[in-house]
């Protein structure tokens, strides 16, 4: 009887864990979707970049981008220099950083 129940409760977490992955994947794929969207290759290209330096940091570029686009606040396609301009705005108060263009 307890191995059943050790049993059942492995199989429940795992099944947890399953769902949990299939939901944080799905989220990466509306990310990816809106962004390309929004954003010309080579800002794209930047952003990729970005993500095999510093992966948290690209998420949190990529979620600011969606606010900006949400609130109305993206009047246009966002380029490579309109990409470099937000990153030294939001980037200005940490150390100093070089951003050169591709």
């Amino acid at each position: 009887m307890a191995d059943d129940t050790e049993l059942e409760d492995m199989r429940r977490r795992r099944m947890q864990q399953l769902q949990q992955q299939l939901q944080e994947e799905e989220v990466a794929r509306q990310i990816k979707a809106i962004v390309s969207r929004i954003m010309t290759p080579e800002a794209r290209q930047r952003l990729a970049n970005i993500r095999l330096a510093r992966p948290m940091y690209a998420r949190q570029i990529e979620i600011l981008l969606i606010q900006l686009l949400q609130a109305g606040k993206l009047p246009q396609k966002i380029d490579d220099a309109l990409l470099l301009e937000l990153l030294k705005k939001i980037g200005g108060s940490k150390r100093e950083t070089q951003i050169k263009r591709l």
